[in-house]
Formats: C-alpha cells, structure tokens, sequence
C-alpha cells in the first residue's frame, strides 16, 4: 500500500526575519495546502531547507506538522543524512512523533558505493517500523541509486516502500521500474515529469510547484490517475513556464520568493542561500500571473 497516491507537497519551512522558524506561518500554509487538494505533506525535504535546520528544529517541525495535519493526509518526513546514524535517530523519532513515512535522501558528500547505499538504506529501514521513499537526486548529493540497487532494496527490506526519481534520466527510471515491479512505489521529483513519470507506474509526486499551485498539482496527478491522460497532460504542458521560473535559481530560492509574492510571507532563506536576482524575480512574478496566481 502506497504511502500516498498524486501529489504531495514539499513544504516551505517559514522563517521570521530573524532567521527562526515561524511555526504559526507553517500551521497556514498546511492548512492553505489541505485546502488545495494536496495529497500528502512532505516536511523537511530539500524545499524545507533541512541542511540547515538543527536538529531540534528539525524534530519540532516534524511533530508540529504531525500534529497540526492530525490524520488528515499522510505526513512524510524527511530524515535523511549523509550520517546513517543521524539518519536513524532522525527517523525513530518522526516515527515516535506519529510520521506516516520517511523520506530518505541519498548520503550526500561521502560519495556511499552501491554496496554503501544498500547498507545504508537497510540500517534506517530495520530501526522503524514506518515506510521509507528513498531520495535519488544525484544532481545534489553526488551519488546516484542505480536500478538494480533500488531493485534489490525493494524486493529485500521490507521498509522501503518508494523511490522519489530527481535524475531527469527516464531511461533509468524505466529501468529501475522493469527490475523493481510492483514492489516499488514511483515518485515523481521534478514538477517537469509528473506525467512521463506516472506513465512509467508512479503513484504521483513530491512537488515544490504545489507550494505556489497545490489545486494545480494535484488535477495533474489526480487526472492521470482517473485515466485522463490527455486532461493531465495538458495541466503538466500549462504549468512547464511556471516549472521552468521555480527552477531559475537554486531550490527553494525562487519558491520562497513566490510564496512571499503570493503575500503568504514566508519570510527569507537560511545562508548559504541569498534573495532571489530581481531580473529572476520578474520573470517568476509573469509566469505566476500567466499561470492565474495571483500576486498580494
């Protein structure tokens, strides 16, 4: 059983103007995605800013979101660490805190072999008892799942249920489908290939568009799912300008500043991470209003 099927959200972690975390911001934009139709909150992704929350931040904007969700829709934590042990500690206590399913990035920066990263999917996967979606995004972390490790994960530890695909590469996602089958569940992770992905058997995506558009993302997901592949593709084609200007700067510099836009005020980013380039900024506020976002 999937964790969750169409569209979840890869939320924005709020901040005041001093840098901490606004929780009071993050309880409205669960409730503003709730409300959008969104399939599954995912909190403390790459969108979250996670690399540079402490862990205590870490852990409390977990439990709040468990809370403040209370079983609406699934909740996904991410736990992930190039530090398996952090990666598990992390992991129990989202678990404890009531999380539906984890998402575990790959380890960054140690550069873990195929063998590594088997052995350190299994080690997070045996120490809860919750479902995890490994997090293949070799664009960040330098470290990629081949098909046959994700395969071999899947079919041999009973935890890991998913994989969120960020390569961009359709082919191994093909692959890794043919070798995994059924015991795998797919992930969209680029806003730009819900529908490729989909058609190759995902359950959905794990979206940084939704943030701006959750109404938006989860039709394209919810319509493919129904059998209405050509009403999804449509949505996935109206919404690719509005992709392309949420990836014109690093993630989540641009989608903070849409959010912020929107007059959702999410408040600045953590450094190393630096305001939006103002020609960058128009550009996103156009594709925003073409879309029929509108702008405080």
């Amino acid at each position: 059983m999937a964790i969750f099927t169409g569209a979840g959200v890869a939320i924005v972690t709020p901040m005041y103007d001093n840098g901490k975390v606004n929780f009071d911001k993050l309880g409205e934009l669960i409730e503003f995605q709730i409300e959008g139709g969104t399939d599954a909150i995912i909190i403390c992704g790459t969108t979250g800013e996670s690399s540079t929350l402490t862990h205590e931040e870490h852990l409390e904007a977990i439990k709040y979101t468990v809370d403040k969700v209370a079983k609406r829709i699934p909740v996904v934590a991410g736990t992930g660490s190039n530090c398996t042990e952090t990666a598990i500690y992390l992991s129990q206590e989202a678990e404890k805190f009531g999380a539906d399913g984890l998402l575990i990035v790959t380890p960054y920066y140690n550069k873990a072999t195929q063998k590594g990263l088997i052995a350190h999917y299994t080690a997070i996967a045996n120490a809860v008892s919750i479902p995890l979606i490994m997090y293949n995004v070799p664009s960040r972390t330098g470290c990629n799942i081949l098909p046959e490790t994700a395969a071999y994960l899947a079919k041999n530890v009973e935890n890991i249920a998913g994989i969120k695909e960020a390569t961009g590469n359709i082919a191994q996602v093909a692959k890794t489908m043919q070798l995994a089958g059924e015991d795998l569940d797919l992930y969209s992770g680029n806003d730009d290939q819900i529908v490729p992905i989909m058609s190759l058997g995902g359950k959905g995506v794990i979206s940084v568009l939704s943030n701006v558009a959750p109404r938006e993302t989860h039709e394209i997901a919810a319509k493919y799912l129904e059998g209405d592949v050509k009403g999804s593709c449509a949505l996935q084609l109206k919404a690719l300008p509005l992709v392309n200007a949420l990836f014109s700067e690093v993630n989540p510099i641009p989608v903070k500043a849409a959010l912020n836009l929107m007059g959702k005020e999410v408040g600045p980013l953590r450094m190393p991470l630096t305001t939006m380039e103002e020609e960058n900024q128009k550009k996103l506020a156009q594709a925003m209003k073409d879309f029929g976002i509108e702008l405080a």
